[in-house]
This record gives structure tokens, sequence and C-alpha cells, in this order.
């Protein structure tokens, strides 16, 4: 599959983009690409050059972009559509509490290997139904 994306180029610390189109399949250091559709100095920001008639023509091709390019031509206004989130998510803070770990208000997950239960599902194994503890009474009354 055939992808567009940046291409780290430049010495320490000053890092410049090249913005490329490679095959997936290629490491993003390889240095391998088929064509070069524009540069980008990020340290400048807008200063990006794009051929934005190459761009478009990829993309009817059938070219995947990345979400970091996707959202930069948005901002450029080359294609239309929304953001993508290219931020991981944020994880949440298990905090222990005098040597136990704190339940996290986080829903049960059921994997394939183990199902992981909150506490208000376990069943204390000292409870009995009204039932059972009913009957010897009955019993007991008719003899």
């Amino acid at each position: 599959m055939l992808k567009i994306r940046l291409q780290r180029v430049g010495r320490k610390h000053e890092p410049t983009f090249r913005l490329v189109l490679t095959d997936s399949k290629n490491s993003t250091k390889s240095g391998r690409y088929l064509e070069n559709l524009g540069s980008y100095d990020s340290r400048h920001g807008e200063d990006a050059n794009f051929k934005a008639d190459r761009i478009k023509h990829w993309m009817s091709q059938g070219a995947q972009v990345s979400a970091t390019v996707h959202n930069m031509l948005l901002s450029k206004k080359l294609i239309e559509g929304k953001k993508i989130n290219v931020l991981p998510l944020k994880k949440a803070i298990v905090k222990e509490v005098a040597g136990e770990a704190a339940v996290s208000p986080v829903e049960p997950v059921a994997t394939a290997e183990k199902v992981v239960e909150t506490p208000a599902q376990v069943v204390p194994a000292e409870e009995t139904p009204a039932e059972v503890v009913a009957e010897p009474a009955e019993t007991e009354a008719s003899a």
C-alpha cells in the first residue's frame, strides 16, 4: 500500500521534514521513497511547501496519508474533513492505599485468558439462600 508521510531530514536539533510517497512496508528511516511531494520546516511552522496537484493525484490513486499529514493538509485546506487525534490517550492513575491497590472505576475487562471481576460481582460462599434455611424449620414444626 502506498503511503504519504513525513520523512525527517536535517541535522541534530534542527528538524526539517520531507513529504514523501513511499511503500508502507519501508521504514521511516530507510530513505527510500517513490516521489518527493513537498517539504516542511517544523521550526518555522507554516513554512510548508506541498505539491497540491501531486498529492491529490496520489490520493485519488488510493495512497493513504498518515494522521499528521492528514491534519497538515486540513490546515492548508488541501482536503476537507475532521482532524485526527495523533496524541496517545491518557491512562488513569492508580493510587495505592496502605499497601492495597485502589479499585479503578473502569468496567470489567474480559479477555480470552481470564475474566476480571469487580468486587460487587463476587458473592461470598458463606451466604445461603433464604429458602434453604426455612425448610428445616418447617419440618420441625410439622413433626
